[in-house]
């Protein structure tokens, strides 16, 4: 993994467009793997599909499908006008 600089901060990529596994596949297990190490909580707020654009350099749908994906694993929940947040434990 290489970083690169832009403008006034380095950008560690963290998904790899290289990888067989679809950019969204990877971005949703990212957040997954966060959800189960507890940096992410249940109740908090997921990161904005803008935040997640610019943190993890991936395209709007990139963003929109992994956060789908997070809902149809049950781990996230969506609250119109209010953001989608992590899911409760069964």
């Amino acid at each position: 993994m290489t970083s690169t600089f832009m403008g006034n901060r380095t950008v560690v990529p963290v998904v790899d467009p290289m990888s067989p596994t679809p950019l969204y596949v990877q971005l949703a297990n990212l957040l997954e793997a966060q959800i189960k190490a507890g940096k992410l909580r249940p109740g908090d707020l997921l990161p904005s599909e803008k935040q997640l654009i610019q943190e993890y350099g991936v395209a709007r749908g990139t963003a929109r499908r992994a956060v789908e994906l997070l809902r149809e694993r049950g781990l996230v929940i969506t609250i119109q006008a209010r953001g989608t947040f992590v899911a409760e434990k069964g």
